[in-house]
This record gives structure tokens, sequence and C-alpha cells, in this order.
């Protein structure tokens, strides 16, 4: 399937069965893409079971004050999808017995749901050892009744992961749109005040960084250097760590490879840098995914094409552990993603 008879098919690519009859046809003008079944089979990672559980990943839901050009959610304002406390209170018995060290806190923009601050209260009580919100900065700025959130941040010994497509305004607008650059600048300086990302604290602030073309990142640590110096000579920023993400080909994302006739370029790209060593590593293996409606995932990317776990247990009501970490991954040609080159996961790199 040529690039060119993909643009003239016009699919709706918010639907996730269209994007994974895409992905899944695999078959262009130079050749057929390999599958990722196989390449993982032919390196010995066949069949591709979880490891040990480390991260509980729950998404609260895809509304956002933001419509990135990137984002794999096709997170926006017009999204009603939401979390209910009924939903988050599944979710806390989840949480106070799992094994899992690590509750990360996604969306959207978590902060937007209406329970967002009872279920961080509440959540805090449970005595996770990282406790992650995921924020895009700008939401901070959004309105008033998000000004306090760095405070409130502090007050729960919050690990705040944030956005920041780059360091240089034109960039970063391009990617997340015109003022983005200048809301989240301010938003850091507002978490440094408070404490975060300074020697004693104990307060932690990570950027994350997503190529803003049909590319792979380059090196994680180079990348970091720069954003530090830049971050730091220009606006007086600290942040502790910068993780590198690999855009994967879904949604929005898909939609513009697609558009702009890269879409097998890429995939050709991703295939090429395929890492064995990045198998290892994947968040799939150390990561349960939670949708807005407590439907369990291998990861967020399975989440949002609707790639259910492979177990008898597929929601969280009847969350059982030992079930779960005896399933098989859920993959597809999207997975090439995140065992290109360094690899990619929700904390960066994952291979030397």
């Amino acid at each position: 399937m040529s690039v060119k008879s993909l643009k003239a098919r016009k699919d709706d690519l918010s639907s996730p069965k269209k994007q994974l009859e895409i992905l899944d046809n695999g078959m262009f003008e130079d050749g057929d893409l390999p599958r990722f079944k196989d390449k993982i089979a032919n390196t010995g990672h066949k069949p591709f079971k979880p490891g040990k559980l480390e991260i509980l990943q729950i998404n609260l839901g895809y509304m956002c004050n933001q419509v990135c050009s990137h984002c794999h959610v096709d997170a926006g304002p017009d999204r009603k999808e939401i979390m209910t406390r009924e939903t988050m209170q599944q979710c806390l018995e989840v949480i106070k017995t799992t094994g899992a060290h690590t509750l990360d806190l996604t969306g959207g923009a978590p902060e937007m749901n209406p329970e967002f601050r009872w279920f961080v209260e509440e959540a805090s009580k449970a005595g996770i050892k990282d406790f992650i919100v995921r924020s895009n900065l700008t939401i901070i700025l959004a309105n008033k009744k998000y000004h306090e959130l760095p405070e409130f941040f502090k007050k729960h010994n919050v690990h705040v992961v944030s956005s920041l497509p780059f360091y240089k305004r034109e960039k970063t607008d391009k990617q997340r749109g015109s003022g983005v650059f200048d809301k989240s600048i301010k938003a850091l300086q507002m978490l440094n005040k408070v404490g975060y990302a300074k020697e004693g604290t104990g307060l932690k602030l990570d950027l994350v960084y997503n190529p803003a073309g049909a590319f792979l990142p380059t090196n994680q640590k180079a990348m970091e250097n720069d954003f530090k110096v830049a971050l730091k000579e220009d606006f007086n920023i600290d942040f502790d760590n910068l993780f590198a993400i690999t855009n994967l080909p879904i949604s929005r994302f898909l939609e513009y490879l697609i558009a702009s006739e890269n879409y097998e370029d890429y995939m050709y790209a991703l295939v090429d840098a395929y890492n064995p060593a990045a198998v290892e590593n994947v968040m799939c293996r150390n990561t349960i995914s939670i949708s807005w409606d407590g439907w369990l995932y291998d990861c967020d990317f399975n989440q949002m094409l609707e790639l259910k776990v492979d177990s008898k247990v597929k929601h969280i009501s009847e969350y059982n552990e030992d079930l779960l970490n005896d399933r098989e991954i859920v993959i597809s040609q999207h997975c090439y993603g995140c065992t290109a080159g360094a690899g990619s996961s929700c904390q960066g790199t994952v291979a030397e």
C-alpha cells in the first residue's frame, strides 16, 4: 500500500480499527514491512511475556487544554472521557495491594479531572514509592483554580514529569500551539520556586522531549545537557532528567506521517533501528496501563488502539496481579517505535 494510496483513501484515523488496519497491512512499494512478531521471535523474545510489575499507569481522562500535533492520545478540550470517582476507588483498592512501586497519573491533562485532587490525596496515603503526575505545564496557568498546583504537588511529594518539546520558543509553539512555550517556562519557574529540582528538597522535576517531525530522537544524555544549559542560562530553570520518547505511528502522528508522505520512510526507519537490547526493557514488560473507564492494557499506546490485555482479567474491577503477570503481551507494528535505537518508554530511553 503506497503512501499516495493511503492519502487517497481519506480514512477517519480517529478510529483505532482504521489505524490498526493501516499498521497491520505493512505492504509498501519497496516491499513488505517485516512483522514485529516475527522480528522479536528471530531475536529470541517470543513468547513476549511481562517481567516484574513495577508501574501502574492510570489515565484520568482524555480532556486537555492543549491540542498537540504529536499527541497519541488525541487529547483536547472537546474530549469528554473522564475517570469517575467510582473507577478511582477501584484503582485505590489495587494501589493498596499491588507489588508495583510507582504510580503514574496521565491524561490528557490529568489535573482537569474534577476528582484529581481527591484522588492524589487518597493515593498518596498508600505509600507508593514514586508518585508521578504527567503535566503539560500550561495547565498550571490555564485557570486560577490550577495556580496552586505547584504547592499541591509539593505537599504530596508528587514527582512531576512535564512535557517540553524544545528549549526554544519557535519549535515548541509549532508543535504545541502559540504561546505554549512562554507559559511552560513560567510554570517551570513556579515549580522551581516551591523547591522542585532543588538540592535537598527531594522534589523531582523531569522533562519529556518528543521529536517534532518524522525522525527518531537523538542521544538522550546529550539532549539533556543542551536543555539544562539553555534553560539555566536563558530562564534560570533547573530540572532533574530529560526523557526522550519516540513518536509512535498512531493517532495524530500517524495522520501527520500520511499527510506529509513520510509514513513509509518512518516505518522502515523504525524497523532498521530495531534493537534487541531495547526489547528487554520496554515499558509493557513492567507496566499495567489503566484507561479512564477502568480497562487494562499492556501500555498506553495499546490503550489508544483499544488492544486490551490478553488475560481473563481485563478490567480494574476484577484485578488479579497473579493472573496478569502470567499473560502474553499484545503486540502490533507500532511496537517498533519502542524498540528502535536506544528504545523508548514513558521513562525515556531503555537501552545504552
